[in-house]
């Protein structure tokens, strides 16, 4: 009922004109995409009243490789012609350089327009109005057998225009490449399907070896960062139920710094996941998209990773995978090698901006993965 309601009330974007496909569509605009549907790019439209993103050095612990290269190349190539969506280009991830240059890809699901509106997230919103791709499944098994991955993570927009918001065509993609690629461990992180464990469970049961889902913030910031059909409680609960019906598929969350959190409230949420049993969690800092996007309250610095990542293990987390660079699927294969994914914190530059309350000087090329979303994979042992 609530998603035949969604669909009668996100009709249309009023007030929005629509660019069409032979126009270059800029961030906020409203566009026709080519399954016909209306979508806004970048997922928050156009506001006057935003704040420009300012010139200017990022603190040098925010330096990521370039998006170029052979590899990535070639990676590039297997997403178009299997016609995937990425959320690393989805979501402007900084760490699309390293990623693809390396032989991996966030694979987005079920298309790249989101039914919410997360105020971090540049993925783009509006109705795909029941829309989906039945040979995804099959092309993202594909994929993956062609890369000869090891370990894959996918990940989907939200779907609030279907029925089951999507989790029997997840299953699908997941069941496909189990079938194609048995050896290979399948990490789901996925929408919140409104807190209907009905869909969870259809997901669980495909054959997953993690389940993801992003909790994003701390609760007294849960709204305005998150779509208002989100919610802290619904992400935890959907945590719990999870590891309460397969309890030997690890759960794992994300939770992005730097909007504005205290370390009270920090630890906080690490205790209420850990009381939902959550087994693994990673840290990263909020990166602003666009300008239509929530700023940047403050770069949080390395050597904070690093204290936040001791008291999540203190608190009995598997790992926590925690860094500034770091997103929810970012060298996911490497999350239970406890070393921090082999990120060396204590390598990184802390001079310059740390610590210090910014109007997102130079964030102009980063953004957090999105909620909801997609495959990250990591390539066989030769």
């Amino acid at each position: 009922m609530a998603r035949n309601l969604y669909n009668v009330l996100m009709s249309d974007f009023k007030g929005i004109p629509i660019t069409h496909a032979a126009t270059p569509i800029r961030s906020g605009e409203k566009y026709l995409t080519p399954q016909g549907f209306t979508a806004i790019k970048d997922g928050i439209k156009q506001n006057s009243g935003a704040q420009p993103l300012v010139a200017g050095r990022k603190p040098s612990w925010l330096r990521a490789p370039l998006a170029a290269g052979r590899e990535f190349t070639a990676v590039k190539q297997i997403v178009r012609e299997h016609r995937l969506s990425t959320v690393c280009e989805e979501a402007k991830c900084p760490n699309i350089g390293e990623c693809w240059n390396a032989g991996t890809a966030t694979i987005m699901l079920m298309g790249a327009v989101c039914t919410r509106a997360c105020r971090f997230c540049a993925v783009d919103t509006g109705n795909p109005r029941g829309w989906l791709d039945e040979e995804e499944p099959e092309n993202v098994a594909r994929s993956v057998e062609l890369m000869g991955l090891k370990y894959v993570v996918l990940t989907s927009v939200n779907r609030d225009d279907l029925a089951d918001g999507g989790s029997a065509h997840y299953a699908a993609a997941v069941r496909a490449i189990k079938r194609r690629n048995p050896g290979t461990a399948v990490e789901a992180l996925t929408p919140d399907f409104q807190g209907v464990m009905r869909d969870v469970h259809t997901v669980l049961d495909s054959g997953v070896d993690v389940f993801a889902q992003n909790v994003e913030t701390v609760s007294r910031l849960t709204h305005p960062v998150r779509d208002p059909r989100a919610g802290y409680q619904q992400t935890i609960g959907v945590l719990r139920g999870a590891k309460a019906h397969r309890p030997s598929v690890l759960t794992k969350t994300s939770l992005m710094l730097g909007l504005g959190e205290t370390d009270a409230e920090i630890s906080q949420t690490m205790v209420d996941l850990r009381a939902a049993a959550v087994d693994i969690l990673t840290l990263g800092q909020y990166l602003r998209p666009t300008p239509h996007h929530l700023s940047v309250e403050r770069f949080v610095t390395p050597r904070e990773f690093d204290r936040h990542r001791d008291r999540a293990l203190e608190l009995g987390f598997l790992e926590c995978v925690s860094g500034p660079l770091v997103r929810s699927s970012y060298r996911a294969e490497q999350a239970l090698a406890r070393n921090n994914a082999g990120l060396n914190n204590a390598g990184l530059n802390n001079a310059g901006l740390s610590n210090a309350r910014l109007n997102d000087a130079g964030i102009n090329d980063a953004a957090p993965a999105a909620p909801a979303v997609a495959v990250v994979a990591a390539p066989r042992d030769s």
